[in-house]
Parts: structure tokens; C-alpha cells; sequence
């Protein structure tokens, strides 16, 4: 797990499930002073702290190169905790 150093307040625990049969590379970028970054193989699993504002880039390559396929605020990934439940493709909001 990777933890923000910020106000506790405004994050939230989310939880990101690679669906796909290709690997990909998922980046949050745009929080300051912050950088995420991870490979997700396929079936793989991550749980992650994020700030309320993150926005999760989902990458895939092709041909060599990265290519965004997908952004989703951390809001639809969030997960309650003690839950196994893991959002992947899709971007439903896990019920508090």
C-alpha cells in the first residue's frame, strides 16, 4: 500500500482490478508534491491510499508505446474498509 502524507481527511481507500489480458501502468499525477505509479499485470489487484481530488490515468501499451486508455477519479474507487471488493473496468461508487 502506498500512503499520501497529507491531511487523513480527504483521502480515501481505493481499490483498482485489471480485467484485461494486456499489463498496464496506472499513474496519479495530479495531486502536488505527489507521484503514484504502478504496473498492474493481468487479474492483478492493487489496493491504494489517494486524496479525494486523485485521478487514477489508466495505461496500456501499444506498438511500445503508453497509451491512456481510461481516467477515473479516486471517488469511484473507493472501497469500504474490510471489504474484499475491488472495482475494476468499470467505475461504480462502493457504498459507505
Amino acid at each position: 500500500m502506498n500512503s499520501l502524507v497529507t491531511d487523513s481527511c480527504c483521502q480515501v481507500l481505493c481499490g483498482y482490478a485489471n480485467t484485461t489480458s494486456a499489463v498496464q501502468i496506472i499513474r496519479i499525477v495530479n495531486i502536488p508534491n505527489w507521484y503514484f505509479e504502478k504496473v498492474i499485470f493481468p487479474g492483478q489487484r492493487l489496493l491504494f491510499e489517494a486524496n479525494l481530488d486523485a485521478e487514477l490515468d489508466v495505461y496500456t501499451s501499444r506498438f511500445g508505446q503508453p497509451v491512456l486508455v481510461k481516467q477515473i477519479p479516486a471517488i469511484y474507487l473507493q472501497v469500504e474498509q474490510g471489504s474484499e471488493s475491488i472495482s475494476g473496468s468499470s467505475t461504480k461508487v462502493m457504498s459507505n
